[in-house]
């Protein structure tokens, strides 16, 4: 069930923004916190035939009203049609993607991350070209995981590219569970049809509940169209948000008992099954957080502290 709520948005356009007809593909961009401004310089070269697109983006709550300001100065440079949505109180991720699409113009939907940049020149080509062809609903383009900055960057990367960076090929023999809410191109009816649960809170679990929801009356398809994916967190913050994920996980199994062979679920049966399992989590912690140990068991140590939560949630 999703929950509306009535929660005041402000909209401001730039000029094309405005006067625009009905672009091809309309970009959403939602963002909180992470500053948007270089993916929008790093789109507008890649437009060409700037009729054709649209960029919404989506300020969740305002949190930084300096950079809200900045981001409102910044599209006004632009020709492409640009507008900013900035809600007065944290709406959600879910909550945020579907307003976002309710907003659209656009014929297809290109969901992108405000951390991410197209892997190359062709990326937005790319998906005009599957456009024409037509032979799906959805694409997921996939991830390419940014270099860390700073060596307490470097377990997200491993993890990263370790979980989430596939080629198109094993996505496809995945399927939908393999699906993401960043970089998904998608017919503007689908979302009509089958928009985001708001009902998942925080982060996780929302874009995989999607993709097997939609999976049932729409085809989707997994292609090699990456976007470089940056906003890489520390360790304590993955701690923090797997840990709040337990909740989320949980919903995604009630609503879909068939994904109880994920791995996920099964590591978190397995752990649940083990007496004073939670008194390990310390050491899970603490290895994480560990940059002298080999990044395996690192990675490991996260899955297992996740999969700890997960089974209590579980219970």
């Amino acid at each position: 069930m999703n929950v509306m709520t009535e929660i005041p948005i402000r909209e401001h356009a730039n000029a094309a923004g405005l006067n625009l007809g009905t672009p091809v593909i309309s970009i959403l961009i939602p963002f909180f916190k992470d500053d948007p401004r270089p993916l929008l310089a790093a789109l507008a070269p890649l437009t060409r035939q700037q009729d054709d697109f649209e960029i919404i983006l989506f300020d969740d709550g305002q949190p930084d009203t300096a950079l809200n300001q900045a981001v409102c100065d910044h599209i006004n440079t632009y020709n492409l049609p640009i507008r900013l949505l900035t809600s007065v109180r944290n709406r959600g991720r879910a909550a945020g993607r579907n307003l976002l699409a309710a907003a659209a113009r656009g014929a297809w939907l290109l969901y992108l991350d405000a951390d991410m940049s197209p892997a190359d020149d062709r990326f937005l080509d790319r998906y005009r070209a599957v456009i024409t062809e037509a032979s799906a609903d959805a694409y997921f383009g996939g991830y390419e995981t940014c270099a860390p900055e700073t060596p307490a960057l470097r377990l997200h990367a491993a993890l990263s590219r370790s979980s989430d960076q596939h080629a198109a090929a094993d996505r496809n023999k995945i399927g939908a569970t393999a699906f993401c809410s960043s970089n998904l191109l998608v017919r503007s009816e689908v979302m009509q049809a089958c928009p985001y649960d708001e009902g998942f809170s925080g982060w996780g679990w929302e874009d995989v509940d999607w993709a097997v929801t939609a999976a049932h009356d729409f085809r989707l398809s997994h292609i090699h169209n990456p976007a470089r994916h940056g906003g890489l967190q520390t360790a304590d913050a993955l701690l923090a948000k797997f840990r709040a994920g337990a909740v989320n996980f949980k919903r995604l199994l009630q609503r879909h008992p068939e994904l109880a062979g994920l791995p996920g679920a099964r590591a978190a049966r397995m752990l649940g099954r083990l007496p004073g399992q939670h008194w390990l989590r310390g050491v899970w912690s603490f290895l994480c957080r560990c940059d002298g140990m080999p990044m395996r068991v690192r990675t490991l140590a996260l899955k297992l502290w996740r999969a700890s939560w997960t089974s209590e949630a579980l219970r």
